[in-house]
């Protein structure tokens, strides 16, 4: 058996990991924590999720002695924390015997030029960026099993990669052309947090951090090429659908494509590849991937959809294939029943 601790634990990632780690016949929850101001340290989590008035948590406030003691008590730990404090607080948790997935985008951009511009701080945490390794479970399974530091990666970012890296690895991209990327998210992708944007009454399907979004450089860091990418607030609670269209080389055909996909996830259980457009009702509350493409020949473009969860594997199921991959469990376990 495996201990985890949870930092963050009162947010909906937090809460679903939670939920995760409870379930997986492999793992013990050791501690549930929330930061030292927090309103919700010091309640039970059934008190602000529902859903887990089964379990016996206290969310208790972080400390920087709980941080050192944490490093070296527990085999895991999972940040799902804002990124600044995932940044500040790494290379504590990092110092011991602990092995950390940090699901905020504090060490998925290696060029910390690049995460100044779009997260609004600088890196100074050299060392830990380093070591993070990018824990897109299908495409990093290798790196991430010697890992001892995960980055786990956004949900758009999870959602775009897998629709696009089978077509990147096997060279059908048209360099010329970049991808477009539209992708629709639940409101539970901005946080638990009140906000008036999020609010019930005021939410209406529309774009936002429109050529900007903090999650284009991450998709083409890990793609490899530039991208357009579009993100949009939809007025439902979790999910994401991505549709993405992209100019294939000439005389690509459609039996390229479909080898593409299959050979890159013949052997990985949690993306299906399905014989229609997927929706996000399909794989809302589970931890696949669902895939569907078509190719127009005659122009040479494309249009690949992916559907995920963006609260699980859009953020807590890919932590928990993460580990599953570094404790050398099936990637699926405690994630498919």
């Amino acid at each position: 058996m495996y201990s985890v601790s949870i930092i963050g634990a009162s947010g909906y990632t937090g809460a679903q990991l939670v939920q995760l780690v409870i379930q997986h016949p492999k793992l013990v929850l050791a501690g549930t924590y929330v930061s030292q101001n927090s309103s919700d340290a010091g309640k039970g989590i059934a008190e602000l999720h529902g859903n887990l008035a089964h379990v016996d948590a206290t969310l208790t406030p972080i400390s920087d002695a709980a941080l050192e003691e944490m490093a070296n008590g527990v085999d895991f730990i999972f940040l799902a924390t804002p990124h600044e404090a995932s940044h500040d607080w790494m290379p504590i948790l990092s110092s011991g015997k602990a092995k950390v997935l940090d699901l905020s985008g504090a060490f998925r951009l290696k060029d910390t030029d690049v995460f100044e511009q779009f997260y609004g701080f600088p890196h100074t945490q050299k060392q830990s960026l380093a070591q993070a390794i990018y824990g897109l479970a299908e495409w990093h399974e290798a790196k991430i099993a010697s890992a001892d530091v995960i980055a786990v990666p956004g949900c758009y970012p999870t959602a775009s990669l897998s629709a696009l890296k089978p077509l990147a690895h096997n060279n059908l991209l048209d360099e010329s052309v970049r991808p477009v990327i539209n992708a629709v998210s639940g409101v539970s992708g901005a946080g638990r947090k009140a906000s008036l944007t999020t609010s019930y009454f005021e939410v209406s399907l529309q774009a936002y951090g429109v050529l900007g979004h903090r999650h284009t450089p991450e998709i083409e860091a890990y793609l490899g090429t530039p991208v357009i990418f579009t993100p949009h607030l939809g007025n439902f609670k979790r999910g994401i659908l991505a549709t993405v269209t992209v100019k294939v080389k000439a005389g690509t055909t459609s039996a390229q494509l479909e080898q593409a996909y299959t050979d890159a996830y013949a052997d990985k259980p949690i993306v299906r590849l399905r014989k229609s457009f997927p929706k996000i009702d399909d794989v809302a509350h589970t931890p696949f991937v669902d895939l569907h493409w078509k190719l127009d020949e005659t122009s040479g473009y494309a249009v690949v959809t992916a559907a995920i969860d963006n609260v699980m594997k859009g953020a807590a199921s890919q932590a928990i294939q993460c580990l599953n991959i570094m404790t050398k469990q099936p990637v699926e376990t405690g994630l498919v029943l």
